[in-house]
């Protein structure tokens, strides 16, 4: 690489005193080894635009991280006084001198403030430039990369540099290094367009002993519906408020519409009370809301019906953000930088009353995704949790391997240039400060087959007692330099995933993945959210702290799973076991046991 030299600040007093500036020269900031199956192609266009995400320290994070876990922890003093959005900023602003020196280096490139977008706490720095530019001020070289499995285009870099006087003023400049391609967790290979057979009506209903009444219908066990989920998950009867200051969200990317006319159809079918309502549309970034039927979302109508179908009247917003990864070479997408969730993060992050639950299922690769950028995104959700906003991830559709696999030989392999033999896990699910949903299937409940699970390899253990117990049950050197025993753990609970019926294009449909899974389990925490905030108590927020206490100490809160298993990368994968296992989670949710807990011995305030 070139060895740049640029003007740089000097330090704060001495740019309040109008001292000249001085030559510094670039030092590397982040370097990756080419990403594995991406191939270099050529040099990136000079003129096309992309926006570069500036982030600054956050030198007091620490602080929020523990106001996260106080007001998080059901048996902590502070439990449910959650922070306010203005309280939440002034402990992730940078320092002065940060913001004036980024704002010193950008403003030799001729970027002055009219060029800037800033985030509430001048934590991130947005800026749009050609390519031509970028590469001046990053000492680097961007290139069209192509993914030979699905051949899909991105612009990147594998290094990038900073003025060294900035390295300490700049956590990391994105897009350079993060070669992730966002995607849906919905099981295409499950995927069916034709209508399930429904069993004979006379078929006689299944014991389950933790269900509503005890039993649960028959065709539950190969078709899922709105009444299949409230009778199995210990929910027929409650009747949410829908006046009291609840909400529920889905998140969507990937040019994935919400279609209202599906919904009706989808009401009509399994929930006629909710007729004739519909859900806040938010657009982000330009995400649109195209209502051609020809144009419905798989992906985005399983998690509208069946998320506001189990939770309704609690009033629902669906956020369609912009950008389509991966870049077309032929098309130059100026707003494409391949990280809309990270677009929707930080304006939901502006947003003062967001809602209290919240299902995303999109996720890629953890080991695409450079560590630098995994932790200011994981910080981003920590400061929605310490809001009061539970966050649910699916946790993935390839068992052990979401990854990248030989398609001979079905191995996983490591994205760091060693082509070290290893699990897969994904991100954000991997984030600590999110909850991670893993998958079940039938009646009574299994662990179903694809559901994503693992140990992360960026993220360090928080729930040490869990882990532990599962890990002192595996036989010794089981899948040894596989997975990192000491990584954060996922997933964190799990639901139904699979033979999910819904409406697509004005037709009934069969679907499965963990992406039925999340906003399944979101919905039943917005109806718990719904119980505890009738009685005036706070929303949840924060969810991991509560649930391992759950699980610890009042173990009917979760259905434990203890059969099946999650293969990938080659191998059986990781078992469902009795108490938490990385395939399930602690379990499935028993909503009137919890609803009981969280209003009553694990209420607060």
């Amino acid at each position: 690489m070139r060895t740049l030299i640029t003007w740089c600040a000097l330090a704060l007093a001495a740019v309040v005193s109008a001292a000249p500036a001085k030559e510094c020269a670039h030092k590397v900031k982040e370097s990756i080894p080419p990403p594995r199956l991406w191939v270099k192609e050529r040099p990136a266009p000079k003129d096309l635009t992309i926006e570069l995400r500036i982030a600054l320290p956050q030198p007091n994070f620490f602080e929020l991280e523990r106001h996260l876990y106080e007001v998080s922890d059901p048996f902590h003093e502070r439990y449910g006084q959650h922070l306010s959005k203005e309280e939440v900023e002034a402990l992730v602003t940078p320092h002065p001198e940060s913001i004036h020196s980024v704002n010193e280096w950008l403003a030799s490139h001729g970027l002055t403030e009219s060029a800037l977008t800033r985030s509430p706490a001048n934590d991130w720095v947005r800026v749009k430039v050609p390519i031509s530019l970028a590469e001046k001020m990053l000492d680097t070289e961007y290139h069209v990369w192509r993914h030979t499995k699905d051949d899909n285009y991105i612009v990147r870099t594998t290094s990038y540099s900073l003025p060294e006087n900035l390295h300490e003023h700049i956590d990391l400049v994105q897009p350079t290094t993060l070669f992730s391609t966002l995607r849906g967790m919905d099981t295409t290979f499950r995927f069916s367009q034709d209508t399930p057979a429904p069993l004979s009506a006379d078929a006689p209903p299944i014991n389950i002993p933790s269900a509503s009444g005890g039993k649960v219908d028959a065709s539950c066990n190969t078709t899922i519906t709105i009444s299949c989920i409230q009778q199995l998950y210990n929910a027929v009867g409650f009747k949410p408020s829908g006046k009291n200051g609840n909400q529920i969200g889905i998140t969507g990317y990937l040019e994935q519409f919400a279609n209202i006319a599906d919904l009706q159809s989808f009401y009509a079918d399994q929930r006629p009370d909710a007729l004739n309502s519909s859900f806040k549309f938010i657009s982000v970034k330009g995400g649109l809301n195209n209502q051609s039927i020809e144009e419905a979302g798989a992906e985005a109508n399983l998690d509208v019906q069946f998320a506001f179908g189990l939770t309704h009247p609690i009033p629902g917003t669906f956020y369609s953000t912009a950008g389509r990864p991966p870049f077309k070479p032929d098309v130059l997408t100026p707003t494409n930088t391949n990280e809309p969730y990270t677009d929707w993060l930080d304006f939901v992050l502006s947003h003062p009353n967001p809602p209290q639950s919240i299902s995303t299922s999109y996720a890629d690769d953890e080991q695409t995704v450079p560590e630098s950028f995994a932790k200011r995104a994981c910080n981003g959700f920590a400061q929605l949790g310490a809001r009061g906003v539970s966050l649910m991830f699916s946790s993935g559709d390839g068992g052990v391997g979401d990854g990248d696999s030989d398609p001979a030989t079905q191995q996983c392999f490591t994205n760091d240039g060693r082509n070290k033999t290893q699990f897969v896990p994904l991100f954000p699910p991997a984030c600590p400060f999110v909850t991670s949903v893993g998958g079940t299937v039938h009646v009574p409940e299994t662990a179903v087959f694809f559901s994503g699970g693992g140990f992360s390899n960026l993220v360090g253990v928080y729930i040490l007692s869990f882990v532990s117990q599962f890990l002192n049950k595996l036989p010794k050197g089981t899948y040894a330099g596989l997975f990192n025993p000491k990584g954060r753990a996922i997933p964190d609970v799990a639901a139904q995933a699979d033979f999910f019926r819904i409406f697509l294009s004005g037709r009934i449909i069969s679907i499965g993945g963990t992406s039925a899974a999340s906003p399944t389990f979101a919905g039943i925490v917005a109806l718990l959210n719904d119980a505890r905030l009738s009685k005036k108590l706070p929303s949840l927020g924060f969810l991991n702290p509560l649930l391992y206490a759950i699980g610890a100490n009042f173990p009917k809160g979760f259905n434990d799973i203890t059969i099946g298993n999650n293969p990938g990368c080659g191998t059986p994968g990781f078992n469902a076991t009795k108490g938490w296992d990385p395939v399930t989670g602690l379990g499935t949710p028993n909503f009137g046991v919890l609803k009981d807990i969280v209003t009553g011995p694990l209420a607060r305030f």
